[in-house]
């Protein structure tokens, strides 16, 4: 019996294989298009030129190809990818610059990044470095963070135990060894565990472009996850995994501390992803040099250049189809006006819940497939953001390129669940986890830029029904009673960031405030106030739903790309984008980006020896 088992899975991985190795569409990296680097631009009137182009009819380009909606990473990344095959492609944004998550904002001269921390698996000679050199014309830059590069804070300050985090394959592990003599066996076999899962990944792009029987097939039949230890991982919790690993609390609590980079405490958590996270950051950590925005900033000439363009004040209130239900295009209100344009494909960066729920006409929701991918997917936990502008550089003020999580205890379940199932005013004085980073710290320009000035960025989480009362109130004004939850909120954080860093003291804030749940619906379209797209739990990993939420829609020429499709951040959101675009390209971009990347190490090493 294992013999015929045996010669049916060599088939199975025969006929995946020549299914997705297949390439009979346009590569968008058949050329090496770096240029040489031009001198970076830090006037902000210049670069807003590019970042903030209103939307009006006049400026919509005739013949479009292609229609992306939402301008995040998945977004723009996907119209660059479409741009470098010559299609002509119009993003629409609905915030008043580009970039979803990308973007920044300036209050009081401080300029803030909102969404990017740090970015993992940026060495040289990597698929995804080189598939991000090749999306900005060789112009982003990248800045190295400190090693360690985390440090993992416990307890409270009276029994504070700190924890650093190195980079490195060999350093990663011989380092927390070093901290927890004793627990030798359970680091190797933690560290085991996550590069063999990590390494299964491959998988879940194949479910996502393979023919929709052969993906059920792998499914029903249990062998995806015979033939992926991804999906033989992904139904098991973070907190299932590492609790048999060890009985040192303080080291399960280093295992788990990067769970905040997805969203879902430890005993809701997949392995599965918790493995991606940890893998991308073994070989160090990152920052775009001259901050957040060059990476859009980068990208929208490249789009332009084919004849596309990427415009902002552009909120879609509703996708157009056919009597054949087939999407046409949208429809963007402009004032109390909708004006329509049309394009051969629509693809949505909204996420699926606002694409679904939003955009469609009612009796297109109420599809039983459409009703299936929404009963596959929740909404993720609501964000919590508290921006500092301080008075001092970060020597004066003891700040460095790395990043700090401070929790209040180790026992990262029970405390999270507190915090999110308690009375939001209670809950506000008792924030469970906190991530601390300075961009100023980690960009090499901010000096230049803006002498003598610093700026902090604190994440967390909070619940959307906290907020939910205000949701239709003003952005920048409220009322009193949410302007007071805000405070108790920054009050407390702003508390424990004073204690880890002791040079921070009030006299030298210049500017605090808060962005809350309801504070990203509006800025960044996100329903719940999530900040990273669905839900991350142990479903979201089933071979199941990764074989049923694709880029294809059960609409014909609707796609979905960014977060929702793969998963979510920023590495995340751009594999969206490669596999939308190998839907639609028929042909394998992951595999072009892994192709891209032997064919630069070859060159570079060609250009060492000569």
């Amino acid at each position: 019996m294992w013999v015929s088992v045996a010669i049916i899975c060599v088939a199975l991985v025969i006929f995946i294989l020549k299914y997705v190795f297949s390439t009979p569409g346009p590569n968008p990296f058949e050329t090496d298009t770096r240029e040489p680097l031009k001198t970076m631009v830090h006037d902000r009137k210049v670069k807003n030129k590019v970042l903030k182009q209103g939307f009006v009819e006049s400026k919509v380009p005739d013949n479009l190809d292609a229609i992306i909606i939402g301008s995040g990473i998945g977004g723009l990344g996907l119209a660059v990818l479409l741009a470098k095959v010559g299609k002509k492609v119009l993003v629409l944004e609905q915030h008043d610059r580009a970039g979803g998550c990308c973007h920044t904002f300036t209050e009081k001269g401080f300029e803030f990044d909102v969404g990017i921390h740090y970015i993992g698996d940026l060495l040289d000679h990597k698929p995804f470095r080189c598939m991000l050199d090749q999306m900005t014309n060789g112009q982003l830059q990248w800045e190295p963070l400190e090693n360690p590069f985390d440090h993992v804070v416990l307890g409270p300050p009276e029994n504070r135990r700190r924890y650093p985090i190195y980079s490195g394959r060999t350093r990663f592990p011989e380092e927390l060894k070093k901290c927890f003599p004793g627990e030798e066996k359970a680091i190797d076999e933690y560290m085991k565990l996550v590069k063999k899962t990590g390494r299964g990944i491959w998988l879940l792009a194949v479910l996502k472009l393979c023919p929709v029987p052969l993906a059920k097939f792998l499914v029903y039949t249990g062998l995806a996850k015979r033939l992926s230890f991804f999906f033989k991982m992904a139904s098991r919790s973070l907190t299932e995994v590492v609790n048999e690993l060890t009985e040192n609390k303080d080291l399960r609590a280093v295992f788990t501390y990067i769970f905040g980079t997805y969203g879902n405490m430890p005993k809701d958590a997949s392995f599965a992803m918790h493995s991606l996270l940890v893998a991308h950051y073994l070989n160090g950590a990152w920052y775009p040099k001259g901050g957040a925005t060059e990476i859009a900033y980068h990208m929208i000439p490249i789009i332009e250049k084919a004849g596309g363009a990427v415009l902002v004040r552009a909120p879609v209130n509703r996708i157009l189809f056919n009597d054949a239900k087939e999407a046409y295009g949208v429809s963007v209100m402009k004032g109390q006006e909708e004006i329509h344009i049309h394009a051969p494909m629509v693809i949505s960066n909204a996420g699926i819940f606002n694409t679904y729920q939003k955009l469609l006409p009612k009796e297109l929701q109420c599809m039983p497939d459409i009703q299936k991918q929404l009963s596959m997917m929740k909404n993720g936990e609501g964000g919590l953001s508290i921006f500092l502008g301080l008075e001092g550089t970060k020597e004066d003020l003891g700040l460095k390129a790395d990043n700090y999580w401070i929790f209040t205890e180790n026992n990262f379940d029970e405390l999270v669940s507190d915090y999110l199932n308690g009375k939001k005013e209670e809950s506000a004085t008792k924030v469970p986890l906190l991530f601390v980073a300075s961009p100023s710290a980690k960009d090499s320009t901010w000096e230049e830029r803006s002498p003598g000035k610093s700026t902090l960025s604190l994440v967390s989480f909070a619940n959307y029904k906290w907020f939910e009362e205000w949701k239709d109130g003003k952005v920048t004004n409220r009322g009193p009673d949410y302007k007071d939850l805000k405070q108790i909120f920054m009050d407390s954080i702003l508390e424990v960031v004073m204690d880890v860093f002791p040079k921070i003291t009030r006299d030298k804030i210049e500017y605090i405030d808060a962005g809350t749940p309801i504070t990203n619906t509006h800025y960044i379209g996100a329903p719940k106030g999530e900040i990273y797209g669905a839900d991350h739990g142990v479903a979201r990993f089933s071979a199941e739903l990764n074989a049923t939420v694709r880029p294809q829609t059960p609409l014909k020429n609707l796609y979905l790309t960014g977060q929702d499709v793969f998963v979510c951040g920023f590495a995340g959101a751009l594999a969206g984008a490669l596999t939308c675009g190998s839907v639609i390209l028929s042909r394998n971009l992951h595999l072009d980006a892994i192709a891209l990347a032997k064919k630069m190490r070859f060159i570079n090493n060609k250009m060492k020896e000569e």
